[in-house]
């Protein structure tokens, strides 16, 4: 049983409790709406326990790793005097490299 359906049977249990005042020989309809109204509460209920959302846990794992080349001195540019040597370009020091693990666990 669903959600959708159990509280289609609660409904109906009202209605045949609560709405209608026909008798029918050999069957009380007032008990049948609350037998159809207990069931559906009772289908609600395990289907809301079982189906529910479960508790979710997020782990989040972060490293982070310094380590790299040390810096090398540029080579000397001899260059004529008419010729403009270009900027030494800088290497980085040192590399940082993050790791990030994210771990989404079902607790039960």
């Amino acid at each position: 049983m669903r959600i959708g359906f159990s509280i289609f049977m609660m409904a109906v249990g009202a209605v045949l409790t609560f709405a209608v005042k026909a008798t029918a020989k050999g069957v009380n309809i007032h008990t049948v709406g609350v037998i159809l109204m207990i069931a559906g509460a009772i289908g609600l209920i395990a289907t809301l326990t079982v189906f529910a959302p479960r508790r979710r846990e997020n782990v989040v794992h972060e490293r982070v790793v310094q380590g790299g080349i040390a810096p090398v001195a540029p080579a000397a540019v001899v260059a004529p005097a008419a010729v403009v040597a270009p900027a030494a370009v800088a290497a980085p020091s040192a590399t940082i490299t993050q790791e990030r693990t994210v771990q989404n666990r079902d607790v039960y």
